[in-house]
């Protein structure tokens, strides 16, 4: 064996040094990262702060506002119909369900009660519309963790869903169809039996989804068990719709609290899960999805024959006084708190968002995860920037 020379022994003990120096350079504190502001061309604007250490989240602070509009402030120098306009943009993706807490509210003050007829209406273009909000979570949520093909079938069936919508409002994403005391027009003819043949197509899409989705072991790894959220925690944080009943919380403004709906009167089931983890609020949705589209085939089959608009005056003056009403949106619960003093306009409309809270418990949830799972969990949590910066 050959000696090893002093200069050899040298030369290792430099490189050894050397080492030394790189692996105490690169010993760092934490790194602060910053998932957002995206474009506002990007369907919202969200900052997320996130503090790591390595690959796991130390805190992660939600940055909200890019994008607030003012419509609470919006709603007192605008006539209430004017306001009905404004509201069905706060969630874009289900806008007509927007609209009916709102009217319930000044029906309530002016004593006013839709006919039948128009009550089966929108509750069938409610449910719609939460259909048609869903659809583009379900297939979202599959893009996050990197299957597209659900998203383009979700583009695919929400498209026969919105033109059902359009058919009898005039709009797609923004129908301002809802009036104080009914609709602004009836269903044109053939409405009823195209919509039970997109409802169809609906629940063909949710079993399409379930067999390329639902099971796979990328999404079950990516989903079960990351973000759980404790019933209890889940209500300190106000949270509502499916992301409470993906907790264990069996409640549903739809069933316990109906307003001017007909909701009493349908056949149909409220779905929880007991998980409380990412994959426990798909789940909830997907089902949710079905329920919806059970529901407006029974309205297609039992919707009243009648008017559409009860007698108001041509000219919407609300008496004085104040009223809450809140619906299950698609996101959660929507609640809008109308105060008027007898004018032309409201004196003062606050509004209830799910979102806010769904974005609110983010801290909570996303601290002690991983890089990863900070998409899944936002993912899971469905919320639309409109609905926070409203």
């Amino acid at each position: 064996m050959t000696p090893v020379t002093d200069r050899q022994k040298l030369a290792y003990i430099a490189a050894k040094a050397a080492d030394a120096r790189v692996n105490v350079e690169l010993e760092t504190e934490g790194m602060t990262l910053n998932l957002g502001p995206q474009h506002p061309a990007t369907h919202g604007t969200l900052r997320i702060v996130a503090k790591l250490d390595g690959e796991q989240v130390i805190s992660a602070d939600p940055m909200m506002g890019y994008m607030h509009r003012g419509y609470e402030k919006l709603a007192e120098v605008r006539s209430y119909p004017q306001v009905n306009a404004l509201v069905n943009r706060l969630d874009w993706v289900g806008s007509f369900a927007n609209e009916v807490p709102f009217i319930l509210a000044c029906e309530q003050l002016m004593e006013i009660e839709a006919p039948p007829r128009a009550q089966w209406i929108r509750t069938a273009l409610f449910e719609m519309a939460r259909i048609a909000n869903i659809i583009l979570f379900l297939g979202d949520m599959a893009a996050q963790v990197g299957a597209l093909t659900p998203l383009f079938f979700a583009f695919r069936d929400r498209e026969y869903v919105l033109n059902q919508i359009e058919a009898v409002t005039g709009g797609r994403f923004h129908p301002n169809f809802d009036r104080i005391g009914g609709l602004k027009d009836d269903l044109p003819k053939g409405w009823l039996a195209d919509t039970k043949a997109s409802m169809q197509k609906v629940l063909a899409f949710c079993d399409e989804l379930e067999d390329l989705f639902v099971g796979s072991e990328i999404f079950e790894a990516r989903a079960r068990g990351v973000g759980v959220i404790p019933p209890d925690i889940g209500l300190q944080y106000g949270l509502s719709g499916a992301n409470i009943r993906a907790s264990g919380i069996d409640w549903d403004i739809r069933r316990d609290n109906n307003v001017g709906l007909v909701y009493d009167q349908l056949d149909w089931k409220v779905w929880t899960h007991t998980d409380g983890d990412s994959y426990a609020r798909f789940w909830v949705r997907l089902q949710e999805t079905r329920e919806a589209a059970k529901m407006v085939m029974q309205i297609c089959d039992g919707v009243p024959a009648g008017p559409v608009m009860a007698k108001v005056p041509r000219i919407i003056k609300v008496p004085e006084g104040e009223a809450y009403v809140a619906t299950e949106n698609p996101l959660g619960e929507m609640g809008f708190y109308v105060v008027s003093k007898g004018d032309l306009t409201p004196f003062r409309v606050k509004i209830r968002t799910a979102s806010f809270n769904n974005v609110s418990i983010a801290p909570w949830l996303l601290r002690g995860v991983f890089v990863p799972d900070i998409v899944t969990i936002l993912a899971s949590l469905y919320f639309i920037l409109g609905d926070i910066d409203r």
